[in-house]
This record gives C-alpha cells, structure tokens and sequence, in this order.
C-alpha cells in the first residue's frame, strides 16, 4: 500500500502542478493496458471451451489471478519504495507481457493459471502504482476529475478490448500477441513522461478492526463487491461459453457489461451526495439482486435481453465499490484516510480471491451458473446489512461529506480514500 504527498520545494510551498499532457500519459498507458487485459479476459474462458476443457479449469484460473492480486496488493508498496513508480510501472508491465506470452504457448491449464497468478499481481500493482502517482501530481482542485477520468478512460478500454474477441481467431496466437502488443504500448508514455515521481512510499498497515470502528457499511461494502465483481467479470464468460453461446455472442455480453459501468454510477453518485448514501448502497445491492433474478430466468435465452440484463448487474454492483468508498471517507478523518484505504484494499482483495475460489468448487457440483446464485446471496446480505445500519446508526452530517467520484471494482481502491482539506470536519462513527 502507498501514500504520496504533494511535491514540496526546498522552501515548503507546493510544487507547480504537473502538466495536463503529462498527467495523460499515465491515463494513456492505463487505457492501453485495459484493451490488451479485456482482451485476454475475454479469451481464456472461449478457448478453454473450444478446446473441450472443463470449466472448472477456467474457474480455477479466475482464481489464481485473485491469488496473485492479493500478492500484489501486499507487495507493490516495498517495490516502489525500492525502485520508484516509474521503474515499478515498467516492471510489472513486463510482467504483464510474459504473462501473455506464456498464454500464447496454447491452452495448458497449470500453466494459465500461474500466468494469470502473474497478471493478477502486476495489475493490482500498477493501479497502485498510477493512481498514488495521479494523486500526488494533481492538485485538489481538479483531482476528483482527473480521477474520474482515469477510471473511465480504464473501463473504456476493457470494453473495448472486450469487442475485439469477436474479430481474432482465437485458434491462433492472434490474442495473446494482441495483448502483448498493446501492453508494450503502454510502457511508451510512462517511460518518456516527464511527470515528476512522488516522494518515497509510506508503509501502511491493515488495521481492519479500526476500519470497522470508522465504517461498518464501508468494510462489508468492499467484502461485498470484492466478490461480486471478480464473480461476474470472471465466471459469466466461462457460463455463456458452457451455455453454448458463440466467440462473437460472449463478446458482445462482456462488452456490455463496461457500459453499465459508466451508466449507473453517475445517476447514483449525484442521489448520494444529496442524501445518505446508505439508502442509495441498498437500492444499489437491490438492484444487482433484481438483476440477478432476471439473469436466472432468461439464462440461455435471447442475447440482447441478457446483454441488458448483465448490463444492469454489472453497473449496479460496480456501483457498491465507489459508492461505500465515498461512505467510508465520509466517516474517516484525515489522519485514518491511510490506514483505512489499505484496510478496505485488503478487504476487497481477500473477498475477492475466497469468492472466486468458493464459485469454483461450486460450480464443480452445481453447474457454472452457480456464480448468479452466489451473487443473488452476497448483494441480498449486504442490502439487509446496510438497512439495519440506517436503523442502527445516524448519518454524517451533510458538512462531512464528500463529493462522490465515479470508480471500478476492476481496479483497486486508490492509495488515499479521500483528500479533504485540512480543517474538513469528519464523522467517525458509522
């Protein structure tokens, strides 16, 4: 985990502000990565079932990429502090890189799921990475924007490379090559930026008993969508491909999804800044369960509807991740921002590799449309669970809170949950 801060001179006033050119360069080189990522994502359930392997496979691969996340969660902050963030960038794009290529050596199951291990913890460590960068380099006025802009720039990129399934023989060494080619290209703006790099990391702890103490919505919110994302981006493409759907039909369900994405979290965003986000969390859980529900019952049925379907699912529950993050910094004061975004990090990281790995066994038994009915358990609980915090705790006053800003579940928490002004007053009970 990092902390920055902003960049001093020698005399102690704040550093000019980075160029707007410069700071695009990392948004660049990030929506580069997501095109060559959300190809990759697309095409490792497709090939495994064109190939006749077992689901369980590409469930085992989900996974292990969860594993390696976590690793990454853990150990990004000591790369940094050892190498800075721009070295660290390069180095895990390269591992991202071998990651693919080793892919490229064809469908070999123990093999993919390392591979995937390795990707797991080089792109938890460049979202770390970038967004600790990001943050230190904009200055607070404009950083909710910036911020905004990096996450949409990232989803963008995965729907698009998302799409791009659907042109490629996924027989030949197309993909990986592809993914390859576009992780190469994103190495080119970090690595001639002249944004400057922050200072040395902090180390942070995870302290999730005083995180609880700030934010019980917050901790279980991440719980929550740690495993609904990794289930649904990770396990409905290797259900539409046992299902029977085709390359170009998978494609286009998983391009969707993205679109949700950008829809539902702004609406939703703008209701929770004008009241407590507590009622606009539980309409967001209720939602992906209603979603869910529909799932079920037009599971295997009309593409179009079910494209619909995910696309709601998808939002909302992508929608509980920003959503709990603005709650907890709602209730953190400046001196728990550290400490409490490593802790949801963790949390969201954890969640996400257990789910996962439970979806798996599952699907073993039950069938791969397992993970719709462990999502329809997961948002329920965490929509009851809020409920009872509205009744069991009052709100931050409106002076408390913070404005929200759109983010992914498909990347990690940024290294500081909220900038507030110094003499911003928090809540610290939930």
């Amino acid at each position: 985990m990092l902390k920055t801060s902003r960049t001093t001179t020698d005399t102690g006033q704040a550093a000019p502000s980075a160029p707007l050119i410069a700071i695009a360069s990392v948004i660049v080189s990030m929506a580069l990565i997501a095109i060559g990522n959300g190809l990759m994502f697309a095409y490792i359930p497709v090939r495994l079932g064109a190939d006749g392997f077992d689901p369980t496979w590409a469930g085992l691969i989900v996974t292990g990429l969860s594993a390696g996340g976590l690793a990454g969660c853990i150990l990004t902050g000591p790369l940094v502090r050892r190498v800075g963030h721009a070295r660290a960038f390069m180095v895990l794009s390269a591992l991202i890189a071998l990651s693919n290529a080793a892919i490229g050596a064809g469908p070999i199951p123990l093999l993919w799921i390392a591979a995937r291990a390795l990707y797991g913890f080089a792109i938890c460590g460049i979202f770390i990475v970038a967004q600790s960068w990001l943050n230190d380099a904009v200055p607070n006025a404009i950083r909710g924007r910036i911020m905004a802009v990096f996450y949409v720039a990232y989803v963008a990129g995965l729907g698009v490379g998302y799409a791009t399934l659907a042109t490629v023989d996924i027989l030949s060494a197309a993909v990986p090559l592809i993914g390859i080619t576009f992780t190469a290209l994103s190495i080119l703006p970090v690595g001639m930026t002249r944004l400057a790099q922050p200072p040395p990391p902090q180390a942070a702890s995870v302290a999730l008993a005083r995180a609880w103490k700030i934010s019980p919505v917050g901790v279980v919110g991440m719980l929550a969508v740690g495993g609904l994302s990794m289930s649904i981006s990770g396990f409905a493409p290797i259900h539409a491909t046992a299902k029977g759907y085709s390359q170009a039909d998978v494609a286009l369900l998983l391009s969707a999804m993205p679109i949700g994405t950008l829809i539902l979290q702004v609406p939703l965003g703008w209701i929770s800044d004008r009241t407590d986000r507590r009622y606009v969390l539980a309409g967001a859980a209720a939602l992906a369960v209603a979603a869910s529900l529909l799932a079920i019952g037009f599971d295997g049925g009309a593409l179009a509807i079910l494209a619909v379907i995910y696309l709601i699912w998808d939002g909302a529950s992508e929608s509980i991740y920003s959503l709990s993050s603005a709650h907890a910094a709602d209730r953190a004061g400046k001196d728990e921002l550290l400490a409490l975004s490593s802790s949801l990090l963790f949390a969201w990281s954890l969640s996400g590799f257990v789910v996962p790995g439970v979806v798996t066994a599952l699907s073993a038994v039950f069938g791969t449309e397992t993970f719709i009915y462990v999502g329809i358990f997961i948002a329920s609980a965490f929509c009851l669970f809020v409920l009872w915090r509205v009744f069991a705790a009052r709100p931050a006053p409106a002076i408390a809170t913070a404005s929200f800003a759109p983010m992914s579940a498909q990347a990690p928490l940024p290294v500081e949950l909220a900038f507030a002004p110094d003499d911003e007053p928090r809540r610290t009970n939930d």
